[in-house]
């Protein structure tokens, strides 16, 4: 039995070594795509080819008998692996601009636009606070100006950048965008766009990462920082500025904040973590770590975030009735109220309650493999 058992797990080794292998040869090619990609200007992401590749895939597999999720799963990681590998270098979009200017380029987020243009063959200058003396002679000739500033100084900053070259385009990476757009219109009389990447500075590339885009003035003299982003894989959602802080309020305050007030109970109650961890299943453990990755990260950014949206406050304190609301049927035993609230929620979801349901049943899949989160 145990010299049977030893057989098929050798031919399991070799069809593994086999599997490896065929990686590193697909690794080579998807490298060789990404320098042509480079050459021509082509996105590094393109969705419509990675969802004809899935389906034929999966299709294949169903057909030899393989679970069809199985294959779905290991070409997602694989072709996720295979975007890093192809975004060494970019094509330059506009190789006419002489030289873009980030002001905080020696920033968290600022870094990564500075490596992004550099690798896109741009010259690419940064100014920090120690430089302001030599502003003028930092941006003369510059044809474009990023703000990755914090939030709190984004304002003063742009009030600074009254002598820009008038075809010199101004823009931020702020996350609010109606009142730096404001400040930015008023102080420049040259093109002038809001972005927001939806990203913070742990990512690796902007392979289908969201950056938020607020157009301000001249929208044509851009377009070719915003092709460029669309080279480097990003996805681009245009929308106003006001509308874009009004979504905020719930993407971004809500969320942080109910996860900052979940790390201030847990403080206060002070329970064994260790024991939390190892009672929880995957979906719990999941939950917990977003809460507690907040607190690995700058505290600033997020204060900054929740703390100057116009609309925090408001929004904040409605979320509070609400939760009080809940609290109330808790109290009174009012099972019958919570169940009907809890259909009228679902009913407010609506289909996307449903996806999120085979959505999340994949993340827990996957988290349940990550020795980091299932031990």
């Amino acid at each position: 039995m145990s010299t049977e058992l030893e057989k098929l797990r050798n031919q399991i080794d070799t069809v593994d070594s086999e599997l490896v292998a065929l990686l590193a040869k697909r690794a080579a090619l998807t490298e060789q795509v990404g320098m042509y990609k480079s050459k021509v200007g082509l996105p590094i992401y393109v969705p419509a080819r990675e969802a004809e590749l899935i389906e034929q895939r999966c299709a294949q597999a169903k057909a030899l008998g393989v679970p069809p999720a199985l294959v779905e799963d290991l070409l997602r990681r694989i072709m996720r692996e295979s975007y890093h590998t192809q975004n060494k270098r970019y094509m330059c979009c506009a190789p006419e601009v002489h030289k873009i200017v980030v002001i905080g380029g020696a920033g968290a987020l600022g870094r990564i636009f500075v490596d992004m243009f550099t690798r896109s063959g741009y010259t690419v200058d940064i100014l920090e606070q120690k430089d302001w003396a030599r502003a003028d002679e930092i941006f003369a000739q510059a044809n474009l100006v990023l703000v990755a500033v914090p939030i709190q100084l984004t304002e003063q900053i742009v009030a600074k950048l009254d002598n820009l070259p008038t075809d010199c385009i101004l823009a931020d990476i702020t996350s609010t965008k109606a009142v730096p757009l404001k400040a930015m219109l008023a102080v420049h009389l040259g093109p002038v766009v809001g972005l927001h990447p939806m990203f913070g500075p742990d990512v690796s590339s902007m392979v289908k990462q969201v950056v938020v885009v607020c157009h301000g003035r001249g929208e044509e003299k851009y377009q070719w920082l915003l092709q460029q982003m669309r080279v480097w894989g990003a996805a681009l959602q245009e929308t106003d500025a006001q509308e874009h802080d009004d979504a905020m309020v719930f993407i971004q305050v809500m969320r942080h904040f109910s996860s900052y007030v979940f790390g201030a109970h847990l403080l206060t109650e002070n329970p064994p973590l260790d024991q939390l961890i190892s009672l929880s299943s995957p979906i719990y453990r999941l939950e917990l770590a977003m809460v507690g990755r907040l607190f690995a990260q700058d505290p600033a950014l997020y204060t900054d975030i929740i703390f100057n949206n116009k609309d925090s406050v408001a929004v904040l304190t409605s979320f509070r009735d609400t939760f009080d609301n809940a609290l109330d049927m808790l109290k009174k035993g009012d099972k019958a109220a919570f169940i009907k609230l809890f259909f009228k929620i679902g009913a407010w979801f609506g289909d996307y309650s449903k996806q999120s349901l085979v959505d999340s049943k994949k993340l827990l899949l996957k988290a349940n493999d990550d020795r980091t989160i299932s031990e």
